[in-house]
C-alpha cells in the first residue's frame, strides 16, 4: 500500500556512480538511487555498499536538468512554523545542489543560471508539511480522498516543486522516456516526493476573551504565469493570470496538538489557556483569492517612473478568460470580482477593459468552455441551482479605491461592504469538525470567493482582503458562541493587535515576490490609520521597486522561468550563443560609463583646493566639457529608457521585443550615437530578444 506522508527524515550517500536517499526511521522501505551522471531513478532493497554518508536532510526538492550537467536539489535545513491539527509546518530555510557530473563542467550559462536558481531559493518563502497537504485549503482536503499520497493530492497550481519533482515523478507513474504509463509503477516512491508551496505562512496560538484557538493565514501563490511585476501583467492564452494568490484565513478550535508552541509570526505576551480535553476539533476558514486584470495588457519600462501601458483588444481575450473562469468558478463557485482601480488618468482603460471582458462573457451564447484539464479532479465543481447562465456565476463590482479614501478618509473602505453584503453571507465560510475515524463532518462549505485586483494586485488588495478577513472572523467567532451576537474580534485588543500584524505580514510577504519591496499602506493595515513614518516608508518602498523593476527584475524573471519549467536549458544545443550575454552594441553599453565618469570628474573638480599659481582655464574648460557630455549621455539614457531595462534573456515578452527594437530605430536617428553605431544597427543586435521571442512561442 502506497504511503500517504513524506519522510521526515532522509540520509543521503553519495558515491562516485550514485546519490542514496534512504529513511533510518523506515528501515524497511526502499533505497531511492540516482545513478550518476545519467540521472536514471531506480530502488534498490538492499543497503548500497560504497557510498559515503553525507548528511541528513530534511526532504528533496527535486532534480533539475541542464545542458551540461544536472543536479538534485535537496532541502537541507527546516524550520519550524507551527502545527494545524497537529501537522508540524516547516519553512525552507537552505538548501543545496548535488551534481550529477563528479568532475563539472563549466558553462557561463550554467553557472550564472545556477546562480540565480541559489538566489530564488534562498529568498523565497517556500513550505511544506510531511502529514498535511497545505497546498490545499481546508475545504478542498476534506473533500479529497486521505488514502492517496500527499504528492498526489495537492493542488497543482500551488505545488510549486512540481516540475522539478517530474523525474521521480515520472519513476513512480512508470513512464518510459516516451513518457507512457506502463505497469511498472513504483508507490515506493511516494514517500520521497514532497510538494513544497510558495507564499506566506502564519500559525498563532492565541485566544480570544479566554477561549484558546489557532489563528493561522495561509497565502499560496501560484506557479502559472509566475513574475515579477512589470514583466508579467494580465492573462496568457491558457487562462493563467499573473500574481495570482489564495490566501484562507483560519481559526481552529480545541487543537490540543498546537498548545506550547511558538509560531512563525510569536507569540509572546497572549495568554493561552488550554484547551478544554476531550472537546472536538473545529476548523472554520475563509477563502479569498486575488490576480492581475485577466485581459492582454502590459507595462513597458523606459526608466520612466510610470511605464507606458499597452492593453490589446477585449475581444482577443475573451477565449483565455473563460478557461481561467471556468477554473474559477469550478473551484470557488461564484466569483466576486471587486476591482480598485482608479476610473480616471491611465488606469480608466484597465477598468473598461475589465468591464468590457465580463460583459462579453455575460452574454455570449456559449454558457462555458471545457474546464481546465490540467488537474480536473481537484476541482469542486459548484452546479447553480438555478437556470442561470454559467458566467452569471461572476459578479462585478467597482470600487475606486483612491477616491473614496481621498484625503486619508480610510474608513470610508467599509463602503465596499455594502456592495459585497450580499456575497459575504450568501458564500459563507468553511466550518468542519474531525471526527474520530479522521475524517471531517462539513458543517458548512464555502460557495463563493472575493477576487480582488488592483493594477499590482499589491497595496489596494491588501488593504480590502484584510477588512473582509476581519468581517469574516467576527461572523466564524459569533456562530460557534466564542463572541456574542454584538461583540466583535476588535474588541479584543491583544488579538486585534496580533490580527492587523499578521496581515500586514502577508502584504509585505506577496508584495516582495512580486514587486521586490514590502507593501505599501501597511501603516494603515498595522494601526488603523495612515502615519507620517508610513508615508516616508512608502516613499522608500516606491523608490525601491523602482530601482529593482527597472534593473533587477530581469534575472528574477528569468530564475522563476528556470524553476518551474517556463523554459528547459536541456533543450538547447551547445553551440548557439551565450543566452545572458549583453548583445547590445558597445556604443549603447558605455553611455552610462560615460555618464557616472563625467559625473564623477565633475564632483572631484568642485570638491578640491587647487594651489594659488595653477592655470584654472584648463580645467573648467575640462570640466564644462564633462558636463555638456553627462548632460547628453543623462538626456540619450532617459529618451531611450527601453535600450537600459534589464529584460529577462531566456522568455523575452514580444512587447519587450517591439519596445527595444522600436528604440533602437530612434536611435538612429541620433545625430550622436546613430552615426556611430553606422548601418545594420538593428539587425544583428536583437538576436538575443528575438531568440527569447521563439523560445516562448
Amino acid at each position: 500500500m502506497a504511503s500517504t506522508t513524506a519522510f521526515r527524515d532522509i540520509n543521503v550517500h553519495a558515491a562516485p556512480t550514485y546519490y542514496a536517499f534512504s529513511s533510518p526511521t523506515s528501515p524497511n522501505a526502499p533505497t531511492l538511487v540516482i545513478d550518476r551522471p545519467s540521472g536514471n531513478v531506480r530502488l534498490n532493497d538492499k543497503q548500497l555498499l560504497g557510498g559515503n554518508r553525507v548528511s541528513s536532510i530534511s526532504g528533496i526538492l527535486g532534480i533539475i536538468k541542464w545542458r551540461l550537467n544536472s543536479y538534485v536539489i535537496i532541502i537541507t535545513k527546516s524550520q519550524i512554523v507551527g502545527r494545524l491539527k497537529g501537522h508540524q509546518i516547516y519553512k525552507v530555510v537552505s538548501t543545496e545542489f548535488l551534481p550529477m557530473q563528479e568532475r563539472q563542467i563549466k558553462h557561463p550559462d550554467e553557472d550564472t543560471s545556477l546562480e540565480y536558481l541559489k538566489t530564488l531559493l534562498r529568498t523565497g518563502p517556500m513550505y511544506f508539511s510531511y502529514s498535511l497537504d497545505i497546498t490545499n485549503s481546508f475545504q478542498r482536503q476534506a473533500q479529497s480522498d486521505q488514502r492517496e499520497p500527499l504528492w498526489q493530492r495537492a493542488d497543482n497550481r500551488f505545488f510549486w516543486n512540481r516540475y522539478i519533482s517530474s523525474t521521480l515523478i515520472d519513476f513512480r507513474q512508470g513512464k518510459t522516456s516516451s513518457l507512457r504509463a506502463t505497469s511498472n509503477a513504483q508507490p515506493a516512491v511516494d514517500p520521497y516526493i514532497l510538494p513544497v508551496m510558495y507564499g506566506m505562512m502564519s500559525i498563532t496560538n492565541t485566544s480570544i476573551k479566554g477561549n484558546a484557538l489557532t489563528f493561522a493565514l495561509i497565502t499560496r501563490r501560484s506557479r502559472f504565469r509566475t513574475g515579477t511585476r512589470y514583466m508579467t501583467r494580465g492573462i496568457d492564452e491558457q487562462g493563467n493570470v499573473s500574481n495570482f494568490n489564495e490566501t484562507e484565513q483560519t481559526i481552529i478550535l480545541n487543537d490540543d496538538a498546537s498548545g506550547g508552541l511558538t509560531s512563525y509570526a510569536g507569540d509572546q505576551g497572549f495568554a493561552k489557556p488550554k484547551p478544554v480535553s476531550g472537546k472536538e476539533t473545529q476548523v472554520l476558514a475563509y477563502v479569498q483569492t486575488r490576480g492581475s486584470v485577466p485581459v492582454f495588457w502590459a507595462e513597458v519600462n523606459t526608466l520612466k517612473y510610470t511605464p507606458r501601458l499597452q492593453v490589446r483588444g477585449v475581444e482577443t481575450a475573451a477565449n483565455a478568460a473563460r478557461k481561467h473562469f471556468d477554473e474559477q468558478i469550478s473551484t470557488y463557485g461564484d466569483n466576486y470580482l471587486v476591482n480598485l482601480v482608479k476610473q480616471t488618468g491611465r488606469e480608466v482603460r484597465i477598468k473598461d477593459a475589465y468591464e468590457q471582458l465580463v460583459k462579453i462573457l455575460q452574454t455570449s451564447p456559449q454558457e462555458r468552455s471545457e474546464a481546465d484539464s490540467r488537474t480536473p479532479e481537484k476541482f469542486n465543481v459548484i452546479e447553480s441551482s438555478d437556470r442561470r447562465s454559467w458566467y452569471d456565476h461572476l459578479h462585478y463590482i467597482y470600487f475606486d479605491f483612491h477616491h473614496e479614501t481621498k484625503g486619508l478618509k480610510w474608513h470610508r473602505t467599509r463602503l465596499l461592504l455594502d456592495q459585497l453584503s450580499n456575497g459575504l453571507v450568501s458564500g459563507g465560510y468553511f466550518h468542519g469538525i474531525d471526527t474520530p475515524s479522521g475524517g471531517v463532518d462539513m458543517r458548512r462549505k464555502q460557495t463563493a470567493v472575493v477576487r480582488t485586483n488592483c493594477m499590482d494586485c499589491l497595496d489596494r488588495t491588501n488593504v480590502v482582503q484584510s477588512m473582509l478577513g476581519r468581517e469574516i472572523l467576527t461572523s466564524m467567532l459569533q456562530n460557534v458562541g466564542v463572541l456574542r451576537p454584538g461583540e466583535t474580534a476588535q474588541d479584543d485588543q491583544t488579538f486585534e493587535h496580533l490580527f492587523r500584524n499578521v496581515w500586514a505580514d502577508n502584504a509585505d510577504v506577496v508584495s516582495k515576490t512580486y514587486s521586490g519591496t514590502g507593501a505599501l499602506k501597511t501603516d494603515f493595515t498595522r494601526t488603523g490609520n495612515r502615519t507620517r513614518a508610513g508615508m516616508l516608508q512608502d516613499l522608500n518602498n516606491s523608490c525601491t521597486r523602482y530601482v529593482c523593476n527597472n534593473f533587477a527584475d530581469g534575472p528574477r524573471q528569468d530564475a522563476f522561468d528556470l524553476f518551474l519549467g517556463n523554459y528547459s536549458p536541456e533543450s538547447t544545443g551547445l553551440g548557439g550563443r551565450l543566452q545572458f550575454a549583453d548583445r547590445r552594441p558597445l556604443i549603447i553599453q558605455a553611455v552610462p560609463y560615460v555618464l557616472g565618469l563625467c559625473v564623477f570628474f565633475v564632483g572631484v573638480s568642485l570638491s578640491t583646493s587647487r594651489l594659488p599659481d595653477s592655470t584654472v582655464w584648463p580645467l573648467r574648460a575640462f570640466t564644462f566639457l564633462c558636463l555638456g557630455v553627462a548632460g547628453y549621455a543623462g538626456r540619450f539614457m532617459w529618451n531611450y529608457g527601453s535600450l537600459y531595462v534589464n529584460w529577462p534573456k531566456l522568455n523575452t515578452p514580444q512587447w519587450a521585443v517591439e519596445a527595444y527594437q522600436d528604440t533602437m530605430d530612434k536611435v538612429g536617428k541620433d545625430p550622436v550615437v546613430g552615426a556611430l553605431l553606422g548601418s545594420g544597427k538593428t539587425d544583428s543586435r536583437l538576436n538575443i530578444l528575438e531568440e527569447g521571442k521563439k523560445r516562448r512561442e
